[in-house]
């Protein structure tokens, strides 16, 4: 029998207000532990929570971007249940009356367009953290930092739209896309500010009927996640064929191991027991206000590729890496402004650019860390046309570029590697080649035409390869054919 996955995704985004969702505590990641807490965060008797206005504009950009409906009416609720890391012993979020719902996502896997719907999106406040003993001196114990409770979550919960490990992959990637667009979530897996949780049944491929699903919970890399979902649908569909049954279950991924292990049964998760937040009044927002919000919503992703293509002629995969991340996008068109060949800096980008950041480890997006501003980049490309500089010298100025962000007609002055054009001067490179081979010279001459690399080879070489490729070729053709 075949067998096909459902898959629904979870994914729980950190806003990036200044302060917590209820009170004026700091949101700010690394501090010590327990140092980021007051009354209110930590439940202590007699609080009350103040909602954060900010976090709630930061739902609503997402809500927009995500095409969801935006409900005028929603309500704060308590999801009870007991955890070291939740001082409350309940959790602020959202339930029956979401503050929106009924939205989709495009994604594109292996070029094949496709539709995810999502359910809703939620607001909610984070628990705190359990620092378990290897952390510290004495293994024996776990440690609570509670920095983190009552952090502004989003939660957005798609449809159990996606068949494939490759599709929730892309998905998720869309809405970290979107959400650092939009600036309000770093999205940032390692530090737990993006994090998934995913929903994988499977069931007999024509079978409209949901199988039983397990849910994987709290998976902190894109990587981690499509293994976590193969190996799931794997399992299930092995349990079912050997005869036994899915039992609905959270299971967690042991990355080292490559498999997922039973957390806890159906009998023994929570009972939630929603109702109500008695400390805060209905959310209600004014119409005003949401379409001020959405006037002033940035261009996303999809938007901005759709438009480098057009606007600039690039192919689509050009526009997907360019756009990978708002730094990187904003600086391609930085460069387009001083230099207006938009598929040549494109090439620069993606290639050496790139390359360069990879192996040094850095992001465009850190400016002091990187300091090739756009306007360098031009002007070098710029000495390219003029012949001032080859292509190949160009790679080595970049590099140097890279190191010390100096302006690249420093960089050619003090390597002393400016392009040789002069026609007298290369003629008589040249001709100090072809005196010294004068064997490969009559070869040539008899048919071996393959010794012209050769000569341009060691022409490029008596010059230290600042020969301009053009000129050479030519006037090495020429005194050949003498």
């Amino acid at each position: 029998m075949q067998y096909e996955a459902v898959i629904g995704l979870e994914i729980h985004a950190q806003l990036l207000t200044d302060s917590k969702a209820f009170c004026g505590c700091s949101t700010r990641f690394g501090a010590p532990p327990n140092t980021q807490v007051c009354p209110v965060c930590l439940g202590m008797p007699g609080v009350l929570p103040v909602l954060n206005k900010r976090a709630v504009e930061f739902a609503i950009k997402m809500a927009f971007a995500t095409n969801c409906e935006i409900n005028p009416k929603s309500v704060f609720s308590r999801k009870n249940y007991f955890y070291p890391d939740l001082p409350k012993g309940y959790q602020i979020s959202q339930y029956d009356e979401p503050l929106t719902k009924s939205g989709y996502i495009d994604i594109d896997v292996n070029g094949t367009k496709k539709r995810i719907g999502i359910t809703r999106i939620h607001m909610e406040e984070d628990a705190g953290k359990l620092l378990h003993g290897e952390t510290y001196e004495d293994s024996d114990y776990s440690f609570v930092d509670l920095n983190r409770a009552a952090v502004p979550l989003i939660e957005i919960v798609s449809e159990p739209d996606m068949r494939s490990s490759d599709e929730a992959v892309e998905y998720l990637k869309a809405l970290r896309d979107i959400l650092v667009y939009l600036e309000i979530c770093d999205g940032n897996m390692e530090e737990g500010s993006f994090r998934c949780d995913a929903n994988v049944s499977v069931r007999p491929i024509g079978e409209k009927k949901l199988g039983t699903k397990a849910e994987l919970k709290n998976i902190n890399s894109f990587r981690f996640i499509q293994r976590a979902i193969e190996y799931e649908i794997k399992r299930q569909i092995e349990v079912i064929e050997e005869g036994g049954r899915i039992i609905q279950e959270t299971r967690l991924f042991d990355s080292d191991k490559g498999i997922t292990i039973s957390m806890r049964s159906k009998e023994e998760a929570h009972d939630y027991r929603y109702f109500p937040e008695p400390d805060l009044l209905p959310l209600e927002i004014d119409a005003e206000w949401i379409d001020e919000i959405r006037r002033n919503l940035p261009e996303l992703p999809a938007q901005k590729r759709e438009r480098f293509v057009n606007e600039y002629g690039i192919p689509q995969y050009d526009a997907d890496v360019l756009t990978s991340s708002k730094a990187l996008a904003n600086y391609y068109e930085g460069c387009v402004k001083f230099y207006n060949k938009p598929k040549v800096i494109s090439n620069w980008v993606m290639g050496e650019l790139l390359r360069l950041l990879k192996e040094g480890g850095r992001d465009i997006s850190q400016s002091s860390s990187f300091k090739i501003q756009p306007e360098a980049l031009a002007k070098l490309l710029n000495m390219i046309d003029s012949s001032a500089i080859s292509s190949k010298i160009a790679k080595e100025v970049l590099e140097e570029m890279y190191k010390t962000g100096k302006d690249p007609d420093a960089v050619v002055k003090e390597k002393g590697v400016v392009q040789i054009s002069d026609e007298d001067t290369l003629i008589k490179a040249i001709d100090d080649v072809l005196s010294k081979n004068p064997k490969e010279v009559s070869d040539y001459k008899e048919g071996r035409e393959k010794l012209f690399g050769f000569f341009v080879g060691q022409v490029m070489k008596a010059t230290k390869g600042q020969a301009n490729p053009q000129v050479l070729n030519k006037l090495l053709k020429e005194r050949l054919s003498k």
